[in-house]
């Protein structure tokens, strides 16, 4: 709901209309085109929880693509909604955040269908009359060979794991966040 209502309100403020984003493909960065990737990772394992019936799995799954949406995309990328000017960049970043919401509460309708219903009618109905008028008359997403990109998920996970770790032996060191070290060492 907070990375929704990130969204809707830095939208609202720019006037951001999905139909009329005209996004060029070189202004996604390396996080646009990672988020990117995992969502349509996550569509195609989804795919496979759902046919097994396997949901409990599926959650997991949720849980952890939510948590690379919010504290991972969005935080990294605030400062691109918050610039005054709108170019390419923001638009990008708008188109980006826009479709990973769009696709992940598809995903999860079957298992939240009251506040995806809710964020499918403020997202996509209100601005297209034309789109299905509920979120569970829309068709499954579906995996997308052109956005799958393993190698740059590995990479950004790897960096991930490493902050993890960074904050881990900080805490136990008892070494504040934002406090600058002198030195790091990470061995591969």
């Amino acid at each position: 709901w907070n990375t929704y209502s990130f969204f809707i309100t830095y939208a609202s403020l720019d006037d951001y209309d999905p139909k009329n984003d005209e996004v060029d493909k070189s202004a996604f960065t390396q996080l646009d085109l990672w988020i990117l990737a995992k969502m349509n990772l996550f569509v195609k394992i989804a795919d496979e929880y759902y046919k097994n019936f396997q949901v409990f799995k599926l959650i997991k799954e949720a849980t952890r693509l939510l948590e690379d949406i919010s504290n991972w995309y969005v935080r990294r990328n605030r400062r691109r909604f918050w610039k005054s000017e709108s170019d390419s960049d923001k638009t990008a970043a708008y188109h980006t955040l826009y479709n990973v919401l769009l696709k992940y509460i598809k995903v999860m309708s079957p298992i939240v269908p009251f506040i995806s219903e809710k964020i499918y009618q403020n997202l996509v109905v209100k601005s297209d009359k034309s789109a299905p008028s509920s979120i569970h008359l829309s068709d499954f997403p579906k995996f997308d060979e052109m956005l799958a990109n393993d190698s740059l998920i590995n990479e950004v996970d790897t960096i991930i794991d490493i902050v993890s770790l960074g904050r881990s032996a900080r805490n136990k060191a008892d070494v504040k966040i934002r406090q600058p070290l002198s030195e790091i060492v990470i061995y591969c």
